[in-house]
Formats: C-alpha cells, structure tokens, sequence
C-alpha cells in the first residue's frame, strides 16, 4: 500500500464517519456506530494501525501522524453527540416520570430475590438432591489458580480467550469458578462431589449475551471408576429437572484445556420444540454449557494419580439459563437494576 491510498483511505472514512454521525438519533445508534469505528478487535482505525506496517519506512511518519489527528477528530465528535443524545434522553425520560403532586402516594411493597438468585437457588436445590455439596472461592485469584494448575501453561494460547482484569503482579479477577475446584481438590482427598456458583469477570464489550461480569455454577466430580456415561447421566438428569422431561440433550466435541475429552452440551430448544425458530437459529438446539472429563494434568497437578482417579466437570453460565427459563432477550436488563424489571420476579422458584 503506497501513501496516497492510504491517505484517501482514511479521509474516505473520516467523512463517512462524519456525515453518520450527523444522523444518529439515539444512543443504541451512536454505540454501533462508535464500535465500528473504535473497536478493540475489529475496530476500523485499529485495522488502520496496522496496516502502517505495509507503508514505506519513509511514509509511516506521517501516515501515523494523520491517523492520530483523524482518531482525535473522530473522539471529540462521538463524545459531543453522545452528551447531545444523553441530555436528549433524560430530557425525554424526565417528562415521561414527571411528578404530578395530587396523584395518591405510590405504595411500598416487600422486596423479592434477583431474578440470578432464583435460578441459582433451584439449581443448587437440584444437585444437593443428588447429593453435591456447595464450595465457594475468592473472587481474585493469582494466576496459579486461575491457569497454570488448570493445565492453562503462560504460554499457552487458550488463555486469550479469557480475556480478564489484573491487579496488581500475577493478581486478577477469576474468569471462571474452575479456580475452586483445584482448592477443593487440594484440600479434600477423593471422593469429591462439589458444584461452585460466583461471580466471573471477562473484558467483553456489553451487548445483549455478553456482560463484563457474570455468574457461573461449574460441578466437579472425582473418585474410582468416574466414567463419561457418568457425566451424561447427570446432565441429562439436571436439565430434565430443571426445564421438564421433554427437555432433549446433545454432545458435541470441543476443547478445553482443563478437561480431555471435552464437550460442548446442547439442550432442545423450548420456544419450538426442536423444530427450528430465530431463537436457536433454526437448529433446535441451544448451547446451555461445557463439560468432559477431568485432564490428567490437572489430577496430577493437586497430586493424585489419574492412573487411580478419574473425575468430571461441567460449567454452566446462569445468565443464559434464566434468559431461556424467562424469556429474557438481553443480558444487560439483571445489571441495570430497574424495579420495574426486577418486580417480575418476586415469587420464588425454590422447589
């Protein structure tokens, strides 16, 4: 790529960006629009930053420089539109809430469980039937606990696909509750029978099926003769406790570097049957969580000999599970704290 199509490339752009900008008219708008443009893997400017590699040495200089100057452009655009369009919205909102002082007073009513809470109260009703017991972690782990005993090495590239927040030194937010599982298994010898519900952190961007903080129940299993056929029984069990006897399950093979074999697990869709709808992309199945058996690595790394022990685990996200048992159609309606939301769900679900 030579510097003058570079250049057009970009002011080509800049303009495009610029004559949008002026016909976004709300805020869901002007976040696809800022995405495109500043997104950190598939952003547009970040794509322009790498290709200064493909320029002449002698061009990069102020191939860079422009690209800085269109970037800083850009940023004061977005954010004078985003203020425009916030203040537009509390307007709007204000008007629609405004007080009338002789309407009667509104009554107070007894508060209920969050909506998470319910689903992982059931859950953990269910498998306490089948005689799990619950553990519990810290939320920061080290990296020991979060990777390296989980047959995830420092080098090793799965790790990017848990993408997380650091602390401070080899300190982050935990990524899944996995981390308690080597906990359990280093404290406790054989037989194990756990299930571990908490809160997780990944740095995704917010849309309506990913959150930067999420919950997490994950089951572990370890002790002689622990077999696959285990593994499915239980699942099979606790999907058809939980959403009925009709509910059908499926295995497919995946990869995960804590289990050998792995899978991913499917349940059949709820809104058609099976028969294929939007919701599970005409498949009739919906991806509920992962399993497979626990990696040798792993066993190993707490000290018991995989030549003795054998063990499962499963993970699943409880987010994904209440959207599918309400009919929620995105995730960020738990975090935002509405009452108005949140008072559907006042009558509990414990069994």
């Amino acid at each position: 790529m030579n510097w003058d199509t570079f250049q057009a490339t970009l002011q080509a752009f800049q303009k495009e960006i610029q004559e949008k900008l002026k016909n976004v008219s709300t805020l869901e708008e002007w976040q696809e629009l800022y995405t495109r443009c500043f997104g950190r893997q598939k952003g547009v400017l970040k794509q322009h930053f790498k290709n200064l590699k493909h320029l002449d040495p002698s061009d990069r200089p102020r191939a860079g420089k422009l690209l800085n100057e269109i970037k800083l452009d850009l940023e004061k655009r977005f954010e004078n539109i985003k203020q425009k369009l916030e203040e537009q919205a509390l307007e709007e909102r204000l008007e629609e809430e405004k007080l009338d002082p002789t309407l009667p007073g509104t009554p107070s009513h007894t508060g209920g469980f969050h909506p998470i809470r319910l689903v992982q109260q059931r859950i953990e009703k269910i498998f306490e039937r089948m005689g799990y017991a619950i553990a519990d972690g810290p939320e920061i782990e080290n990296e020991y606990y979060n990777f390296s005993a989980l047959n995830f090495p420092s080098e090793h590239p799965a790790r990017d696909t848990q993408d997380t927040f650091y602390l401070y030194k080899d300190y982050l937010l935990r990524t899944h509750t996995s981390p308690v599982q080597i906990r359990v298994m280093q404290q406790y010898p054989p037989p194990i029978k756990v299930i571990i519900p908490g809160k997780v952190y990944r740095h995704d961007e917010p849309d309506a099926s990913h959150a930067p903080v999420f919950h997490q129940i994950e089951g572990l299993v370890v002790d002689k003769g622990i077999r696959f056929s285990d593994l499915k029984g239980t699942l099979e069990s606790f999907l058809q406790e939980l959403f009925g006897e009709q509910c059908k399950m499926r295995f497919r093979p995946s990869y995960f570097p804590f289990t050998e074999p792995s899978a991913e697990v499917d349940m059949s869709c709820l809104i058609c049957d099976g028969r294929g709808c939007s919701t599970c992309k005409e498949s009739g199945w919906l991806e509920v969580l992962g399993a497979g058996m626990v990696h040798p690595n792993v066993l190993r790394e707490v000290g018991l000999d995989p030549e003795i022990y054998t063990g499962f685990a499963f993970g699943l996200g409880i987010e994904r599970l209440a959207m599918l048992m309400f009919g929620i159609p995105d995730i960020r309606l738990f975090l935002q704290g509405d009452i108005r939301f949140l008072s559907q769900f006042h009558t509990p679900l414990l069994d």
